[in-house]
């Protein structure tokens, strides 16, 4: 007897061309129905958020509370949703419910400098003191699980492995083991979408002015947070933030080069 196993091995990683994507007020629809976000409040996971909006006719949000430093995000994560249904409508009809995991037990495995007041520096694997162990792992298992019970068949996620902090639960081949086991797990058919995985913060930058022009530009710029210190005392040019930790480092430098070369 043969034993038939569903073991999709490719993540679905796009590239910034928007041959098949419909904007706001377009008819063509791709086929692919539901879509669950991924959604922090952050820069990359907003922008991943307006790129479901433009492929599927309908599309949820989750997001995860898991006593990180940063909890500013989750503010901005209503707010971001908000101006989203009053700039682009076709888009509002299309956002379903938002989901907002407690996943509190990260934290009670032990802090890292992004769920403690840790200094934030570079450890000895390399990676900075932000990194969170298990931490995309938990996130995916968990919305999978919701994903499920919902009739849903794609999760999408910010994830990158091209402009980042160098996080393993971020890489290509992470995600697309964790995409076979969580198949397997649930005798399910899940896509874990990637649109940022071979991006560079420059061409996010591209891709939502692509997707939603200069409202969605300015809904990213104001409404969204990516500083691991969680500070929103001043604006810059590129968003809110403490200009000197990691994540700020590689939204600011992203932003200088999305500029430079509008």
């Amino acid at each position: 007897m043969s034993l038939r196993l569903f073991i999709p091995l490719r993540v679905r990683s796009h590239p910034p061309i928007l041959r098949d994507i419909v904007h706001c007020g377009g008819r063509r629809l791709s086929e692919r129905k539901k879509a669950l976000v991924l959604f922090s409040g952050g820069q990359d996971s907003a922008t991943c958020l307006a790129w479901a909006l433009a492929r599927f006719e309908a599309v949820e949000t989750v997001g995860f509370s898991y006593g990180q430093r940063h909890a500013v995000e989750l503010e901005c994560r209503g707010r971001f949703i908000a101006g989203l249904q009053a700039r682009f409508l076709a888009w509002g009809r299309r956002l379903g419910a938002d989901h907002l995991i407690d996943m509190s037990v990260i934290k009670s495995l032990g802090e890292t400098a992004l769920t403690g007041d840790g200094e934030i520096t570079m450890d000895k694997q390399g990676l900075p003191t932000t990194f969170v162990p298990g931490r995309n792992i938990f996130f995916f298992t968990a919305a999978a699980a919701l994903a499920y019970r919902r009739g849903i068949k794609h999760l999408v996620g910010g994830m990158c492995e091209t402009d980042y902090s160098g996080y393993p639960d971020c890489r290509d081949d992470t995600l697309k083991s964790l995409q076979a086991s969580l198949n397997l797990g649930l005798d399910a058919r899940l896509v874990i979408d990637t649109p940022l995985m071979w991006l560079d913060k420059a061409a996010t930058w591209r891709l939502a002015d692509e997707l939603g022009g200069a409202a969605l530009v300015e809904l990213l710029l104001e409404d969204t947070h990516s500083c691991y210190r969680g500070d929103r005392s001043k604006r810059h040019a590129w968003g809110y933030g403490c200009a000197a930790c990691p994540a700020c480092e590689l939204r600011a430098s992203g932003w200088a080069k999305y500029k430079a070369a509008a």
